[in-house]
């Protein structure tokens, strides 16, 4: 079967260009003309790689690479952004959000084909690491029933900054927050997880104190898998070693750009996107709306500020009809016009 290739590219000749030499060279090319039908595609066809132009319509390529990377179906997908050379600054922001690659135009044919089959090589490899592992679906399953199972409800700690780590965590239902606390009494939330993901596995890996808190947002259902089960998976099964070196490999690429948010963001591009980020994790459904329920001050948490800024931001929004708020309820008007708030 031919490989899948996805180009995602406004301009008319670039984008049936860069088809036609992929087709003649044995690809299977499909492509969009901007982002947003980009990530439709993505989401429908599966393509084995995606290249993507930076500045488009509807949906520019950083919005297409987050959205991406937000999805299991496509978070894997080799992603390699075309930029024109006067945008190549902006490339750091591109690599630090998760691209594989990036090619400037114009660019020859071999230097497509290059790229290409450079991202497939490592693809293959990463493959190849669990190849030979049990189903991991299964074995995750297993790893999972070693562990006691906990209802803890809303606002409760799950464990300290400085604790000994004893137990990996899952969450089978709720919502969970890192969060590191300064001496002022200043929040910073770290990480949010919801069904399905686990959490505390970075202190096991480095056997140090945890360096970070952790309490639920909502009532939850948690299981506690001791450290001793979580080290012998890791030892025994290489599929279990690359899924959670896959999630370290996450949690560093998230925190180093929520880093760069803190830094070069202004307050009101931080709330935006600290509210994008609840969306994607808590919203139910793929709408250009969503509801999401979240404190003041957990909120305020995420985008590094004082709750009483938070607020003046929100009010703001709800004057600019970008969002709607309905007791502790915000609801999210435009996710796409919320992503694109200037600094």
């Amino acid at each position: 079967m031919n490989r899948k290739v996805l180009i995602i590219e406004d301009n008319d000749d670039i984008r049936e260009g860069t088809a036609e030499v992929l087709t003649l060279a044995g690809y299977e090319a499909i492509a969009a003309k901007n982002g947003k039908a980009g990530v439709e595609m993505a989401l429908q066809h599966g393509p084995d790689i995606i290249l993507c132009d930076i500045m488009m319509p509807e949906l520019d390529g950083y919005g297409v690479l987050y959205l991406l990377n937000k999805n299991p179906k496509t978070a894997s997908i080799p992603f390699i952004f075309i930029t024109a050379k006067t945008e190549r600054a902006d490339m750091r922001k591109g690599m630090e959000m998760g691209a594989d690659d990036y090619l400037t135009k114009p660019f020859d044919d071999i230097e497509l084909f290059k790229a290409i089959e450079s991202r497939f090589k490592k693809k293959t490899a990463a493959a190849g690491f669990g190849a030979s592992a049990n189903n991991l679906d299964e074995v995750l399953s297993e790893l999972r029933q070693k562990g006691k199972n906990k209802q803890i409800a809303r606002k409760q700690i799950i464990y300290v900054e400085g604790d000994e780590p004893g137990y990996l965590y899952y969450v089978v239902k709720g919502q969970v927050k890192t969060y590191k606390r300064f001496k002022d009494g200043r929040e910073l939330s770290s990480s949010l997880y919801n069904d399905g993901e686990f959490f505390g596995y970075e202190s096991l890996f480095t056997a140090e104190t945890y360096a970070d808190n952790a309490a639920t947002l909502i009532d939850s259902e948690i299981i506690q898998i001791p450290k001793g089960d979580f080290m012998q998976y890791l030892l025994s099964h290489q599929a279990i070693s690359k899924k959670f070196i896959d999630l370290l490999s996450g949690n560093v690429r998230d925190k180093g750009w929520q880093m760069l948010q803190l830094a070069y963001s202004s307050v009101r591009k931080r709330v935006a996107e600290a509210l994008l980020q609840v969306a994607v994790k808590f919203g139910a459904g793929e709408s250009d709306s969503c509801t999401i329920k979240i404190s003041r001050d957990d909120l305020a948490a995420l985008v590094g500020t004082a709750s009483e800024t938070v607020s003046r931001m929100l009010a703001d929004f709800k004057e600019e009809k970008l969002i709607d708020k309905s007791g502790n309820a915000i609801n999210i008007l435009s996710i796409e016009k919320l992503r694109n708030v200037k600094q």
